[in-house]
């Protein structure tokens, strides 16, 4: 499958809204919800309009994975970007239908190329402990673990985050 990230823009809200729904379940699995109100269309625009209001700030960077078709299938994102110690905080989730086909891996790289271009010398990324996809995910890419002892209470459990960095060579 050929793969694509693409930087977020005001006109992928609806398709980005139906990816969200679609996939609320799945992803309720592995990372804390983001509630209901998230859901509201209404409120679901608004945030999107945040979202873009903070990329062109340069705090954050938010790309969707698209697939041959222009389909999101993905999203990856570089928050909380710190431009004198050339940081940044990785996030991602891919669609259900998708898992298990690369895609993440495949995405990652191509993010780590295009932040270069921003200067960005080490990433950060956590994963809930029982999220071992997302964690071969992050090794595969040059990613490695980092001591924490940052526990998180998600469905009824708690689970211990895994985190890890990754440095410019």
């Amino acid at each position: 499958m050929d793969l694509s990230i693409e930087k977020l823009h005001v006109t992928d809200a609806e398709e980005l809204y139906k990816f969200e729904l679609e996939n609320r379940a799945f992803f309720e699995e592995m990372v804390p919800s983001r509630g209901d109100d998230y859901y509201r269309p209404d409120i679901f625009r608004k945030r999107h309009q945040d979202l873009l209001d903070e990329q062109a700030q340069g705090s954050s960077l938010f790309y969707l994975i698209k697939d041959e078709n222009g389909s999101i299938v993905g999203r990856m994102n570089l928050i909380d970007i710190d431009e004198e110690e050339k940081t940044g905080h990785l996030g991602y989730r891919i669609g259900q239908s998708y898992t298990k086909k690369g895609i993440a891996t495949k995405a990652l790289k191509s993010l780590i190329e295009e932040v270069e271009k921003y200067n960005i010398k080490q990433i950060f990324a956590k994963t809930t402990q029982n999220n071992r996809a997302s964690q071969k995910v992050l090794e595969k890419n040059g990613f490695e673990q980092i001591d924490s002892d940052e526990v998180i209470e998600m469905n009824g459990q708690q689970l211990k985050f895994v985190c890890y960095s990754w440095e410019q060579k």
